[in-house]
């Protein structure tokens, strides 16, 4: 029985739980720890999906289906300390999903999204505007690279995520992230090369 004015708390500290024991005690069935790994993470995976995806609406729903999914294949994580990557690489998967299936609505004309979160769209506020317009052509770059290129590219170098990082997210080995970051670099560097060129 509790003292009075005391307050008693019959679940730990979120803080005082990390992932492993978070996803073991949601494999058991309690709701606060998927509200808890849900909070922990969701941050994340938004910022991510948002940029990868040029859209904060897309990019929600990435991260309500990443978690849909994530909770369903809860059992098949190996290592549940590494819940973070995991879901990062079954958002990674939606994102690529969403974005070829993009690419053929605006192949046929049905595409009527707004890309409200491009890299020129979320440049700091006081970007100059001949530097903002290159940022424009660049998101345009993006959009019509290959899709496994842009997402690694995106990771490494807007996200700054690690090359183990990306290979993670991407789910492919650490040689692959760094030949799809490289090809996406030399796409880029090409594209700037020809500006230069023209200005």
């Amino acid at each position: 029985m509790a003292l009075p004015g005391k307050h008693v708390s019959l679940l730990p500290a979120a803080d005082a739980l990390g992932d492993g024991e978070l996803v073991a005690r949601s494999l058991g069935g309690d709701r606060w720890s998927r509200d808890v790994l849900y909070r922990r993470h969701a941050h994340y995976l938004l910022a991510i999906s948002t940029r990868l995806l040029s859209s904060r609406s897309d990019g929600e729903e990435v991260v309500q289906d990443a978690f849909v999914v994530g909770f369903g294949q809860l059992g098949t994580l190996r290592d549940p300390t590494a819940f973070r990557p995991w879901l990062a690489r079954i958002a990674v998967s939606l994102v690529r999903r969403r974005l070829r299936r993009g690419r053929l609505l605006r192949f046929l004309g049905l595409d009527r999204g707004l890309d409200d979160a491009t890299l020129a769209v979320l440049a700091a506020p006081t970007l100059r505007p001949d530097d903002r317009a290159e940022l424009a052509l660049v998101d345009r770059l993006l959009d019509g690279m290959r899709t496994d290129l842009r997402i690694a590219w995106m990771l490494r170098r807007v996200e700054g995520l690690s090359l183990a990082e990306v290979a993670s997210a991407c789910g492919c080995s650490i040689a692959t992230a760094k030949r799809r970051v490289a090809a996406a670099d030399a796409e880029v560097e090409r594209y700037v090369s020809f500006r230069e060129g023209t200005a």
